[in-house]
């Protein structure tokens, strides 16, 4: 492994070890994000072996997402985000199966959109979350 990428490796640990529990879903946004752009240049480059673990690891991420809903408190927003995953789950899958850089970018503004939603709540959630404890 070279420098940058045990540099990389040793940030990504130290953000993840210091995060609340809303950082740790923006870093959820910001790694299925990274995948996916990573799986359209594998996929440019014709690389369909690396395309398929990356956009992999991107549905796993979506998934992650998808669990850590709260259905009883969220209510509809929890249902509708829940169809949502489960729709940029099935986009991923399709991405992956036809090369679809299309499907790829769909999936990407999508969850750029939901991303900047829950940074917009960061005050709050970290508020409600001190209260909390």
């Amino acid at each position: 492994m070279n420098g940058l990428q045990q540099y990389q490796r040793i940030n990504t640990q130290t953000s993840i070890t210091d995060a609340d529990p809303h950082k740790l879903i923006q870093l959820l946004y910001d790694g299925a994000l990274e995948r996916i752009n990573m799986a359209k240049a594998r996929m440019q480059a014709k690389d369909f072996d690396g395309k398929g673990k990356l956009i992999l690891k991107a549905i796993d991420i979506v998934a992650g997402l998808r669990s850590f809903l709260d259905r009883e408190k969220g209510g509809d927003l929890a249902e509708r985000l829940d169809a949502l995953y489960g729709y940029m789950e099935q986009a991923l899958w399709e991405a992956n199966a036809r090369n679809d850089i299309g499907r790829l970018d769909e999936v990407a503004h999508l969850l750029r959109q939901v991303k900047e939603g829950w940074d917009g709540i960061r005050e709050e959630a970290t508020s409600l979350q001190r209260q909390a404890v």
